[in-house]
């Protein structure tokens, strides 16, 4: 299914089948999974186990969510700099 988030133990079987060997394209056409997505996995995951796994997905994501918090802070900035700079 495109675009399915997949859980930390689907990432890692995905991972350890390939790295025991099977195709990487039969083993991505099976789980619905594109091979460049199993290649990001790899290079991001390969060699963590579950909790590493779980705690660099929560690490990505708080970072996503502190970067909107800080695009929405840049964008007050701005409106405000933008109000004080009118002559009243």
């Amino acid at each position: 299914m495109p675009g399915k988030r997949r859980s930390h133990q689907e990432i890692l079987a995905v991972l350890q089948r390939i790295g025991s060997g099977e195709n990487v394209e039969k083993v991505c056409r099976e789980l619905g999974v594109s091979t460049g997505t199993y290649f990001r996995w790899k290079s991001k995951y390969d060699g963590m186990d579950k909790s590493e796994l779980a705690r660099a997905r929560q690490l990505e994501q708080e970072n996503a969510r502190l970067k909107r918090i800080l695009a929405e802070r840049d964008l007050e900035i701005d409106a405000m700099k933008e109000v004080l700079q009118k002559k009243w």
